[in-house]
């Protein structure tokens, strides 16, 4: 399985995970973000993909790090 495939799997099930672990509604994160819901929605559907900044950013909304929500570690 190549690497893209497993981000593109992982990715989408940690977003999800961490947002509820944390309590929050699709459109809180994205006020975070400054982005749409629909935006964001598309993050956890694995249908769209966040800019490295928003990566980042995301990391620190939910104290992990990017290597993490990328699937490149299980810490």
């Amino acid at each position: 399985m190549s690497s893209m495939k497993i981000v593109s799997e992982i990715f989408p099930k940690r977003l999800k995970e961490l947002r509820l672990q944390f309590g929050y509604t699709q459109s809180e994160v994205a006020e975070k973000l400054h982005i749409r819901q629909q935006s964001y929605a598309r993050y956890e559907y694995g249908t769209g993909e966040p800019n490295l900044q928003t990566l980042f950013e995301l990391s620190e909304i939910y104290g992990v790090t990017t290597d993490y929500l990328l699937g490149k570690t299980e810490i």
